[in-house]
């Protein structure tokens, strides 16, 4: 088992990435000199493993937390998974149709969704990610570790039903993510830690969300990022600049990680 001097969490949108989805050079030049450093790096984000893939090449980052703490890699290896029962993402199901609304499920390394709505494009378009296949029984072939739900209005018809069996995290105006009960980022990071015998080095995570709230309320050392939340900002040890004008790596001197 490697040794690490910390560990740095990450999260995406709005964090790690600039307004083009990308990671800035100066940002990439940091996140190297970090590993050089000896901590371990970390992203942590709502989005699925495919999504990923290009940004942790880009990152040079290969551990992460997956669907808000639904999924996790360390090093490229799966080291937890957890699963919604498939009674219940059929019923989610049931009153997506009921309101004619739309489903995307989202597995290990596979997603699907249940059909097509305007909401549903206007929510890809936003996030700048791929649309998942059309795949009605999705869900009946795979194991679904978290369901992003597209609605603009109606949270609480799904919220008040399933609240003792899900969490619901809305991060964007078109859709809400959907894991099982009780599980975050902050989950993830505790598991993480715990079976890669890390709970003993000091812990950092950037995020700039509403589902960071859990992270950031559980490592060391919170920083938000300056485009944040209020809430975020509110919850940070250190609030650093925006993602646009080198947040992160102002986020790392000042901890002196680089």
């Amino acid at each position: 088992m490697k040794k690490y001097k910390g560990v740095v969490f990450f999260d995406l949108d709005g964090t790690l990435l600039n307004e083009h989805k990308t990671i800035d050079p100066d940002v990439q030049a940091g996140l190297a000199q970090l590993k050089a450093n000896g901590y371990l790096r970390v992203i942590a984000s709502g989005r699925h493993e495919t999504e990923l893939r290009e940004i942790r090449q880009e990152a040079g980052i290969n551990s992460f937390i997956a669907l808000n703490g639904s999924y996790i890699e360390y090093d490229g290896q799966a080291i937890y998974k957890a699963q919604i029962d498939k009674a219940v993402v059929k019923d989610v199901v049931a009153v997506a149709k009921e309101l004619q609304e739309t489903v995307a499920f989202f597995s290990g390394h596979h997603t699907g969704r249940l059909g097509t709505t305007e909401i549903l494009k206007e929510s890809f378009l936003y996030t700048k990610t791929p649309t998942p296949p059309l795949n009605p029984t999705f869900y009946e072939d795979y194991p679904v570790y978290m369901m992003l739900i597209f609605t603009k209005t109606n949270d609480k018809r799904y919220m008040y039903p399933f609240a003792d069996q899900l969490t619901f995290y809305r991060n964007t105006p078109y859709s809400i993510d959907t894991v099982l009960k009780d599980t975050s980022k902050a989950t993830g990071i505790n598991r993480l830690l715990t079976a890669m015998n890390l709970t003993n080095v000091p812990t950092y995570a950037f995020g700039d969300g509403n589902n960071d709230l859990p992270m950031l309320g559980f490592v060391d050392h919170p920083i938000a990022m300056g485009n944040g939340l209020d809430t975020v900002k509110d919850r940070a040890e250190y609030v650093t600049e925006t993602n646009e004008r080198g947040g992160i790596v102002q986020g790392l001197k000042h901890f002196n990680l680089i």
